[in-house]
């Protein structure tokens, strides 16, 4: 059996397949210690990256990512902050990109806002995503239970989002492709994703 993360790269690289050499200046929230570093690197290796997230300690083990990985030191832009309230210039960012991140933000219709705000006029936004299960079945009725327990223990992360519904509602007037899929390896209860990519 594939791994977690064997499977999850599977969906990575069809989604940062998107992302082109034209996207010069990229935004991804919560970029954490940086595990998708290698797939901008591969894209561009001279774009510039900022990297959004609201763990100012966090730095540094993102930068050694970005480095290791082959982006210029200089080309890597941390940020503190939150999706809610991106630090940026309206129509400033090429692509933006968040992967097992809208599950765990407070206000997900904010943070599409904010992504839509910072985008440039046909820039892309690359998202992978575990999701709520389908209404009236056993997993959904069972990940609504132990969701207050996934918040409190899962750094504010949901079971019950209905982040498809969410993006497709955003208003990407450039158009939303979206794929479902459930992970075999990963825990059942969240099992359920989404991965795709909307255009401004």
């Amino acid at each position: 059996m594939q791994s977690y993360w064997e499977e999850i790269d599977h969906c990575k690289i069809k989604v940062f397949d998107k992302l082109t050499a034209k996207a010069e200046k990229v935004l991804e929230i919560g970029i954490g210690t940086g595990p998708n570093m290698r797939y901008y690197a591969a894209s561009n290796p001279n774009v510039t990256l900022y990297g959004l997230d609201p763990n100012p300690e966090i730095k540094w083990y993102a930068r050694k990512s970005a480095v290791k990985a082959g982006l210029k030191p200089k080309n890597f832009k941390f940020k503190q902050g939150v999706g809610e309230a991106i630090p940026l210039k309206d129509a400033s960012i090429d692509a933006v990109v968040a992967t097992l991140v809208l599950c765990s933000v407070s206000d997900v219709t904010q943070t599409l806002t904010e992504i839509k705000r910072v985008l440039r006029p046909g820039g892309t936004f690359i998202f992978l995503e575990h999701v709520a299960a389908k209404d009236g079945s056993f997993l959904r009725r069972l990940q609504k239970l132990l969701d207050p327990l996934q918040q409190r223990f899962s750094d504010g992360c949901h079971l019950t989002r209905n982040t498809r519904e969410c993006i497709l509602e955003a208003g990407f007037n450039g158009g939303v492709e979206i794929e479902t899929m459930s992970m075999c390896s990963f825990p059942w209860i969240t099992r359920p994703h989404i991965y795709g990519v909307a255009y401004k």
